[in-house]
């Protein structure tokens, strides 16, 4: 059980796999008023930077299950690092379908919806583990602008126009769904700039050490186009926020 490599591969000198800075993940801890043992779930938890720091920073304790094994293996390192092993635990595999054995306080995917088959099976998903309550975390892009084609949606890697929500309209479906939203924080373009920027030279220096690798003419194809890909589209219509719920 494995993400596409692809990813680990662009990915891999990632700390937050979603285009939020540690500032603004420090800003998200900070807005939720955690406190010493506030339990936390966090599925698809990439390399661990949520839970990890904010065990470090609140004494949260935590669990994340991801199917990628070498970012579970970074998560647990960066546990040990910051001295929170016995805080968090990385669990790798499917976070599909995964209830929490005890109810927790705060229940999260961030970045991840498709774990629950889009935005509402996953907030089902979460709610079958957290606690009356407590709080729900969705991360979640959004259309900063409206793209004026399906053709331009490609270029933010949706599908259509339709893959997503303005952020009005994604508020008001949390809503619908039952909850209050109570809180979000939101990336902006510098925070866009350091997920996306940072893959490129990663690509460059795989590329140098694996110029055999069977994967390496995708590599070189994706690091000549992703930056004026991103430029032209992601950056300038796709919009990407954690939003706090509370069901009514």
């Amino acid at each position: 059980m494995d993400i596409p490599r692809i990813f680990t591969i662009t990915e891999s000198a990632h700390r937050i796999h979603n285009p939020f800075t540690p500032e603004k993940l420090a800003t998200l801890g900070a807005v939720l008023r955690l406190e010493q043992g506030t339990r936390v779930l966090d599925l698809g938890s990439g390399s661990g930077e949520m839970l990890c720091t904010w065990a470090r920073d609140y004494g949260i304790i935590g669990t994340g299950i991801d199917m990628s094994r070498l970012f579970t293996e970074q998560a647990k390192r960066r546990a040990e690092e910051l001295g929170v092993a016995d805080q968090v635990q990385f669990i790798h595999g499917d976070a599909a379908g995964y209830v929490a054995d005890e109810k927790v306080d705060v229940a999260a995917c961030v970045g991840a919806t498709w774990i629950g088959g889009g935005v509402a099976g996953t907030m089902e998903l979460l709610a079958r583990s957290l606690r009356p309550g407590g709080i729900m975390l969705i991360g979640e892009p959004y259309w900063r602008k409206l793209p004026p084609t399906d053709e331009v949606a490609g270029g933010c890697l949706a599908h259509s126009v339709a893959d997503f929500l303005t952020l009005p309209d994604l508020l008001a479906s949390f809503g619908r769904l039952g909850y209050d939203v109570v809180e979000m924080v939101l990336a902006d373009q510098d925070s866009w700039d350091r997920y996306e920027a940072p893959k490129w030279l990663t690509m460059r220096r795989w590329l140098e050490a694996n110029p055999d690798d069977v994967l390496a003419k995708e590599v070189r194809a994706h690091l000549t186009s992703e930056p004026v890909r991103y430029a032209t589209y992601t950056r300038e219509y796709l919009g990407w926020g954690v939003f706090a719920l509370m069901a009514r």
